[in-house]
């Protein structure tokens, strides 16, 4: 099985039985985003606690590409620092916007660098960086130093 093969697994895999396609009760921040080119739907919830993510949810709906990337990029905060997830969520944007990234960064995102080839489908980008964005305004709200 090719490297390419696993990560079209996982992004099928959390598009259609997301762990994270939730309600949560009581989260500290609860956002909408939406993409009006594709159609994508989201709302990002989250329970931050003493500067850590604690928990996350979605619920929404649009394309595959959309909805894995948000169920993949909370797998990848959760547990974080604030801070962490602020400099993940950019390594994620810098990739999907094609500035270089070290490697050491790379590695950060875990199931997400499933992702890296939708720098090649600019009709896509947006699909992908929906819920990173998201996340990076709730991430950058003072309240959570």
């Amino acid at each position: 099985m090719q490297i390419d093969d696993v990560y079209n697994e996982i992004v099928m895999e959390h598009s259609m039985n997301s762990p994270y396609k939730k309600d949560i009760k009581n989260p500290s921040c609860s956002v909408h985003a939406h993409n009006p080119s594709c159609g994508d739907d989201i709302t990002l919830n989250m329970v931050i606690e003493n500067g850590t993510i604690k928990d996350a949810s979605f619920v929404g709906s649009g394309c595959a590409i959309s909805q894995s990337s948000t169920s993949i990029m909370i797998e990848t905060l959760l547990g974080k620092s604030v801070e962490e997830a602020k400099h993940i969520a950019q390594v994620f944007v810098d990739m999907i916007d094609r500035k270089p990234v070290a490697k050491e960064d790379f590695k950060l995102l875990k199931n997400a660098r499933a992702f890296e080839s939708i720098k090649n489908m600019p009709a896509r980008v947006k699909c992908a960086l929906l819920s990173w964005k998201t996340a990076q305004g709730i991430l950058e709200d003072e309240k959570w130093k």
